[in-house]
């Protein structure tokens, strides 16, 4: 029963009803113990013993517990499993207690709020996100609140409903806070993977949040922020992130930056299958190299930022390209500048590379949570400030004056005077920890010195004590002693008895003489074994004080890390563009599109340089949607993608992979590459294709790039055709954009006689007897062969499965005519294998001029009487091709030939 708890499992349940649903780890002692299902959880999770413990006379209480200079592993475990963890610390002296020691949960870590350096990526943000969804349909918005408590970084913005998937994945968060009972909330595809926390509705609403943000931020208005009418769904949402944090960390958030308010249209949505198709941050191969899952991305190959800000920037920039050419050509002068002068780039980088995370590292100051060592890791990186300066002087003195870097120079900020407070008050090397070693260096604080001098120096002045006494009484014999019982004590033989002064007050006989103690010598134990205590107390005071007093400079902090990781973002690029043979784009806004000697950054860095076969593409408004054909394994994915990673990086403000490239600004990227089931959401490999050619079809614009890789193949062939052909007309049509469509599909290469912008262009490949060379080369032209079956070679397929295979496909092609003359005379459209000649037109371009009604490739409906069923036709429509595995198809195959033989 309740009323039988102990008091400490009185504390306890007051810190878990507080803790909602949180997992807490209660202080006693050296240990963080854990209590009922709490313990239970943890053993199964953590591997833990699980005990028990005695209940005041009641029922046995489970029990598993932690040492506490082991907890930070046992925390990451579970925060990295998504489990929040409450903190509940022992907030009084046991000493001083008056009965049980008071305790009280002093932060709750979540996978979204965390500031321990073991639960946080040093190269990404750690943001917890707030989502209110308002409106309805096309006119719907979502308001989004991110923070990362870890650099108190705070953003808001309000973007159409249709790319919250975008807003999202360019925030990765960790934890997402929805409304109680907002499903569609959950169904947003950004939230796969992550910890989802459910919160009163009523938590989201404007006008309360209003107040909450006005507080935090001791303003009278958010018309200071940028904030209107328009922006109530965002607002509600920091309002629900705000007391959500303030139940987390109880002491405040003083760190947390004043919002920063973000717009749609300045930057590039990035759907998710764009950002997983062009493997931007993450590869669709992980593994594989020391780069771990950036292996293989194009962050990988640009991220040669020296900062831990830097890379976090650096990744923010990829996922939200610019679309606005003036930023972006304001971008590209900055590296321009700094890829010129070879000199001034290595001087910054190398001021750079001891530059460490002063955004992290203020924010824990700021938040009473920075060690000693990160104190002084924050004074040594300020002190790094003045050579990044210098370096920066030099290129502003080299033609860049004007522009990013110049406005960078202007916000400057080093803090010098923190920088100095910092540097002379630490010794060069503190410890991790208060108290394991000496952290405030000499001659910062007089009494700690004495203090310092009276603990390691014990034996002098007991030496001067007893010089002292000896000359007091003239006992030469006379000596200072100590032990555990009494203490420091002086010893005088029986001989010299007669001579003791008054002031001697015995504390000991011994056989041959007697132990005293003088008051004088009783202060001075004191203030030696109480020495270490107050040395430890008076550096806990002194560092404190220096902490606050660093925290105190946190916005200028801020804003020195946000100036510092724009530069190394900048000089990154440069460095790559150097490296890696880039050239400067040049943006337009116009439409045309035009790459001459185009490479993939990230296949070429894989490969020998000189293996790698460039290519030119030139999109524009007389052909602006290409029919890319060719075999499998000739580079088609490859080139799309390269396309696709060229525009982006222009965008973002980086050169480019080709020796020249002129690029009309997109609004949208979209690719489709390659399919996969999403199990997860119940959908099949087809369903996932389609919906993600819609999101395509609704959602570009003619300003847009879109990039498609075998669109229908997850259906039947000929159903598979009409919808290539179907999306081919509407991109070409309706929507108007730059399009590249690679496609097996030869059918489509007929496009080009139809559709007056539509060009075809194959991948060139050379046969060399039975075998095929792949040149990789783009060609004008279109396709007729896969060489499926040359591929299967390469791949390792045995000999006498590749020799039945060309039988087979010997049968399928000579069979084909006779297929579609069976077909004719049972009355049924004929459908052509093979796609029609260039010199012909195609059914569906009849169809476009006369709109009879046609088959796909049939030439004309017939006008005779329909003939009796043929047989094959009437064995045909029995069969399910869904169902049919390739040996059964093929099966099937001869045996309708050979009936359609014998009738």
């Amino acid at each position: 029963m309740e009323q039988q708890d102990t008091p400490l499992m009185q504390q306890w349940r007051a810190a878990k009803a507080s803790s909602q649903g949180a997992i807490v780890f209660a202080r006693v002692g050296d240990f963080y113990e854990m209590f009922y299902e709490d313990a239970e959880l943890a053993s199964r999770v953590l591997g833990l013993t699980l005990t028990s413990r005695n209940n005041g006379g009641a029922a046995e209480v489970p029990l598993a517990g932690i040492p506490v200079k082991a907890c930070s592993e046992y925390l990451r475990r579970l925060v990295q499993r998504g489990y929040r963890v409450a903190i509940c610390e022992q907030v009084e002296d046991p000493k001083l207690a008056k009965g049980l020691v008071r305790r009280e949960v002093v932060e709750t870590i979540t996978p979204g709020a965390a500031f321990a350096d073991d639960l946080l990526d040093g190269t990404r943000h750690n943001f917890l996100c707030a989502l209110r969804l308002a409106g309805s349909g096309d006119g719907a918005v979502i308001g989004v609140a991110a923070a990362d408590v870890s650099t108190g970084e705070f953003r808001l913005a309000v973007a159409p409903r249709r790319d919250a998937d975008a807003w999202l994945a360019r925030l990765s968060p960790r934890e997402v806070l929805i409304a109680r009972g907002a499903e569609d909330d959950r169904h947003l595809h950004g939230l796969d993977g992550v910890l989802v926390t459910e919160r009163e509705a009523w938590e989201f609403d404007p006008s309360l949040a209003r107040d909450d943000l006005q507080r935090q931020f001791a303003v009278h208005s958010l018309e200071g922020f940028g904030l209107g009418p328009s922006d109530e769904a965002a607002v509600g949402a920091a309002g629900a992130l705000l007391r959500y944090l303030r139940e987390l960390q109880p002491g405040g958030l003083p760190h947390l930056a004043r919002p920063s308010v973000e717009r749609a249209g300045g930057t590039m949505p990035l759907d998710e299958m764009t950002r997983r198709n062009l493997e931007l941050v993450e590869s669709l191969r992980p593994g594989g190299d020391v780069d771990g899952e950036r292996a293989g991305t194009l962050l990988g190959v640009l991220d040669r930022t020296q900062t831990p800000m830097g890379a976090r920037l650096l990744r923010q920039w990829l996922l939200a390209p610019l679309v606005e050419r003036d930023a972006i050509d304001a971008r590209l002068d900055a590296v321009s500048a700094i890829a010129a002068d070879a000199l001034a780039r290595e001087t910054l980088r190398e001021a750079l590379d001891g530059v460490r995370d002063v955004e992290r590292l203020a924010s824990k100051a700021a938040a009473g949570r920075a060690t000693p060592r990160e104190l002084r890791a924050l004074g040594d990186s300020l002190g790094r400030l003045p050579q990044v300066k210098q370096a920066l002087e030099r290129l502003l003195a080299d033609g860049g004056a004007t522009g990013r870097l110049a406005d960078v120079a202007a916000k400057w900020e080093d803090c010098a005077e923190l920088c100095s407070e910092v540097s002379n008050a630490l010794v060069p090397r503190p410890p991790l920890q208060l108290g394991d070693e000496a952290t405030i260096a000499p001659g910062t604080d007089a009494e700690l010195d004495e203090l310092r001098a009276l603990r390691d120096g014990g034996k002098d002045a007991i030496a001067e004590i007893q010089a002292a006494e000896r000359a007091r009484t003239g006992i030469q014999s006379l000596k200072v002693g100590f032990n555990k019982v009494f203490g420091y004590y002086l010893e005088i033989s029986n001989a010299h008895r007669e001579r003791v002064p008054d002031d001697y007050q015995r504390r000991q006989t011994l056989t041959g003489g007697e132990r005293y103690v003088t008051p004088a010598l009783k202060e001075y134990e004191e203030k030696v074994l109480n020495a270490a205590e107050r040395i430890e107390l008076r550096e806990r005071a002194l560092f404190e004080a220096l902490r606050t007093r660093a925290g105190a400079e946190i916005a200028r902090l801020q804003v020195i890390a946000a100036r510092v990781a724009e530069l190394d973002v900048l000089a990154a690029l440069a460095e790559v563009a150097e490296r890696e043979g880039y050239v400067r784009p040049a943006l337009t806004d116009g439409f045309d599109c035009d790459v001459v000697g185009g490479r993939h950054p990230v296949v070429e860095r894989m490969m020998a340089r000189e293996k790698f076969i460039p290519n030119d593409l030139r999109l524009t408004e007389d052909s602006r949607l290409i029919i890319l054909t060719g075999p499998n394994m000739a580079g088609k994915s490859t080139i799309l993608r390269q396309v696709g990673l060229i525009q982006l990086m222009a965008q973002v403000g980086s050169f480019v992979p080709a020796t020249r490239a002129t690029l009309g600004v997109v609004d949208r990227l979209f690719t489709r590459v390659g399919a996969s089931d999403n199990l997860v959401r119940g959908q099949s490999t087809f369903m996932v294709e389609m919906t993600e050619t819609s999101a395509i079809l609704n959602t570009a614009t003619r300003r847009s790039l879109v990039l498609l890789d075998e669109i229908g193949r997850g259906t039947s062939t000929y159903d598979g055709v009409s919808i290539a052909w179907s999306v081919s007309e509407h991109l070409h049509d309706q929507v108007g954009c730059k399009t590249i469509f690679a496609t097996h599909y030869h059918e489509l290469v007929a496009l080009a006689d139809e559709l007056s912008a539509v060009r075809n262009m194959t991948v060139a490949v050379r046969e060399v007897g039975d075998q095929v060379l792949f040149l990789h080369r783009l060609i004008p032209g279109g396709a007729d062969r896969s060489y499926g079956i040359e591929v299967g070679r390469l791949a390792g397929l045995p000999a006498p499965v590749l020799a039945r295979a060309k039988e087979v496909l010997a049968l399928l092609e000579g069979e084909g005519a006779n297929m579609a003359n069976a077909l004719d005379r049972g009355g049924s459209p004929s459908a052509e294998r093979r796609a029609p000649s260039t010199g012909r037109r195609s059914a569906l371009g009849a169809r476009r001029s006369t709109g009879s009604q046609l088959g796909l490739f049939g030439l004309e409906e017939p006008t005779h009487a329909p003939a009796p069923p043929h047989p094959v036709v009437e064995s045909l429509k029995t069969v399910d091709p869904n169902n049919l595995t390739p040996m059964q198809a093929l099966e099937l195959i001869a045996r309708l030939a050979a009936e359609a033989q014998r009738s």
